[in-house]
């Protein structure tokens, strides 16, 4: 009947709570439940009441199982197991109230735990001891300092405050290896930032290598223009030449003619001074 109206889930981790141990009824009748479960976090405590043909459970946890968390499940089959013996003479066993258990401790008889399933016996007061140990030990759990001593503890309430030390040694070390990493995270952080600066850099380099680059090609186009505008001349100026040279032949050509022609004006005027003096010698 539990396992048909609960979350599959959270059966399943109340069975297992159950199979642990991990249930102590400390005070029970056919109307209401008083429990305590050692959960995976710490100890919660549970009431469960039947009201109006009606089941209310309240736990010290913060789960949002419906219509009822883990913890009270398990201390459901905890109290469905006790009220079930095997035989009639565990049938007539009833669990003792608290007002029973503190007579009972006080006539210095030890007080039967309410969950003991052929195990040893558990007293209330050990239990009330056991929650005065767990307050300042989540006190110092909290602070991160050494959880107090519990020299004086045997038993399950021993077994229940070695868990509680063994579940503590396992955080600490969580939380050292969660600091390494924290350290780790933090210097590839800073090693992906050096990185991160130094491509930044690089690739202002690269921009700047670019853009000189891109300067250079403009000044090659320029130096190349201007070579070519040389060019042009450095044709224009052979052409100029090529017509000079002709025009210097022409003129060279022209002077030797112009010799030529002296050299016969100079003969003829030879010739016509030698003939004015053999006129006037006759005359």
């Amino acid at each position: 009947m539990i396992q048909g109206v609960v979350d599959r889930n959270a059966f399943h981790i109340g069975n297992q709570y159950l199979s642990e141990n991990r249930v102590r009824i400390v005070e029970a009748d056919d109307s209401q439940i008083s429990s305590a479960v050692i959960g995976n976090s710490g100890l919660y405590e549970q009431t469960i009441k039947l009201k109006d043909g009606h089941l209310v459970s309240r736990c010290s946890c913060s789960l949002p199982e419906e219509p009822m968390c883990r913890h009270c499940i398990a201390v459901l089959l905890e109290y469905h197991r006790w009220v079930q013996p095997k035989s009639q003479s565990r049938r007539t066993k009833q669990p003792a109230t608290a007002q029973a258990a503190a007579a009972s401790e006080a006539n210095g008889e030890g007080a039967p735990a309410a969950a003991s399933h052929g195990g040893p016996d558990l007293k209330l007061s050990e239990v009330m001891a056991f929650i005065e140990w767990l307050q300042p030990a989540m006190n110092a759990i909290g602070e991160g300092q050494a959880l107090p001593d519990s020299s004086r503890a045997s038993g399950e309430v021993g077994a229940w405050i070695q868990m509680i030390r063994g579940l503590d040694e396992r955080r600490r070390e969580s939380e050292d290896r969660q600091s390494t990493m924290e350290s780790e995270r933090r210097d590839r952080e800073a090693y992906v930032g050096r990185l991160t600066q130094q491509v930044q850099s690089s690739m202002a380099e690269v921009q700047a290598a670019q853009q000189a680059s891109q300067q250079l090609q403009q000044e090659i186009a320029t130096y190349r223009d201007m070579f070519a505008k040389i060019a042009d001349l450095a044709s224009e100026v052979a052409g100029y030449d090529t017509q000079i040279k002709s025009i210097s032949g022409e003129l060279l050509a022209k002077g030797a003619q112009l010799d030529k022609l002296a050299a016969s004006f100079r003969d003829v005027a030879t010739a016509l001074k030698i003939g004015q003096r053999s006129g006037s010698q006759s005359a």
